[in-house]
């Protein structure tokens, strides 16, 4: 097996290259553009990087196809990986080819990139699912990883897997990595029951659907407190949730307010606290928070978002609230987006597990405990998918 890398400036003239130094049989492992040249960041050229190899003796029983069908026959890399196996388990070969032989293995498995001209030449089935989580904002570093696993995958089922199973490697992969996280209300029988989040989110209305839960369907003694005293009308809001469920409400505007209504609904079962939303970007506001609110162990804080908003906000929201501990997401409005890959970003990359995820203004409806197979559900639009076999 011979490996070697081109440099090049355009993808046609790397091409070239390959084609002169390895032939028309050569198989492209990797290819990504890099900056090279240059002088304090200036007059930096784009080049493109490709890494490919050739095996003589495949070549010569053309069971390759050309260079530019970028991944198209997944048969040649399964009989390469045989090919290696029958030589790592005999003696009969040099150690410097066995080294060559491990150098691509490595090459393989740090793949870091699945760029656009990349996945057009992906098999067929793997293809349609690099599209799909493209379609849904998935991160591009989730994404390549989940399409590098399929692959591997793939060429292990020697190219004979159908999109049906690709699919459903690709809902039990993620199915697995969100089982680690915790999902649903935490099961601590915490006392206070916290929102906060930025502004429009829906964390009144979202407390009233969690508050109504208890009080309906579990029969518990709950009561409110809220110290978003900032908005208008915000005070009348939760008063009118708390006159049809029949229950108490507090108001704090300081936290010897706060601290005098823990006390004074101290037999309650469940304490719910209502936050004012503000500007995410203004830190004073994680501040004011802290002086308003007793952040204790009784305390259970959800962190409202929108699944209308940007990744990039969301992710500015999550490192704004970072000095707060969160025990679990609350992902709102549901209803009013056709794209949920914000909830794979969220959960894998900041390893944060969803208490709810709620789909309109009903109270107490319109609201459902969040697990992996929810999340898997809502992303993908599957119904009834039930988890890793």
């Amino acid at each position: 097996m011979r490996v070697k890398k081109f440099i090049a400036p355009t993808m046609p003239e790397a091409m070239k290259k390959v084609r002169a130094e390895l032939g028309q049989d050569a198989v492209i492992l990797n290819s990504k553009v890099i900056n090279k040249g240059g002088f304090f960041g200036l007059f930096v050229k784009k080049n493109i990087e490709v890494i490919a190899a050739i095996d003589p003796e495949v070549a010569q029983s053309q069971q390759y196809k050309k260079v530019d069908k970028l991944y198209e026959e997944p048969k040649r890399i399964q009989q390469v990986q045989q090919s290696d196996k029958n030589l790592i388990n005999t003696d009969s070969r040099s150690p410097e080819l066995l080294k060559e032989i491990q150098d691509l293995k490595e090459m393989m498995a740090n793949l870091s990139e699945v760029n656009e001209a990349t996945s057009n030449h992906l098999p067929s089935p793997i293809r349609n699912i690099h599209r799909l989580l493209d379609e849904q904002d998935v991160y591009s570093a989730i994404r390549d990883e989940l399409v590098h696993e399929l692959l591997e995958k793939w060429y292990l089922s020697k190219g004979e897997a159908s999109f049906n199973d690709v699919y459903k490697w690709l809902l039990d992969n993620l199915h697995t990595r969100l089982s680690v996280l915790s999902f649903g209300p935490v099961q601590e029988e915490k006392k206070f029951i916290n929102v906060i989040g930025p502004t429009g989110v829906g964390k009144t209305t979202t407390l009233a659907k969690m508050a109504a839960h208890e009080v309906l369907k579990r029969n518990k003694k709950c009561a409110f407190i809220t110290t978003d005293t900032y908005r208008i009308a915000a005070v009348e809001q939760l008063k009118t949730y708390a006159s049809i469920l029949n229950i108490p409400i507090e108001v704090a505007y300081t936290l010897d307010d706060f601290k005098k209504a823990k006390e004074k609904l101290e037999s309650y079962d469940k304490v719910f606290v209502d936050t004012a939303g503000r500007n995410f970007r203004n830190k004073e506001y994680i501040k004011d928070l802290t002086k308003v609110i007793d952040f204790d162990k009784e305390m259970e804080t959800y962190l409202v978002m929108a699944l209308t908003a940007k990744n990039a906000d969301m992710e500015k929201i999550h490192e704004q609230f970072q000095t707060i501990h969160i025990d679990r997401l609350i992902y709102t409005k549901s209803d009013e987006t056709a794209s949920y890959g914000s909830m794979l970003n969220m959960c894998l990359k900041n390893r944060v597990g969803v208490a709810y995820i709620t789909h309109g203004q009903n109270v107490p409806d319109d609201i459902e405990k969040a697990s992996p197979k929810l999340i898997l559900n809502k992303v993908f639009g599957v119904n009834g998918y039930e988890g890793s076999s």
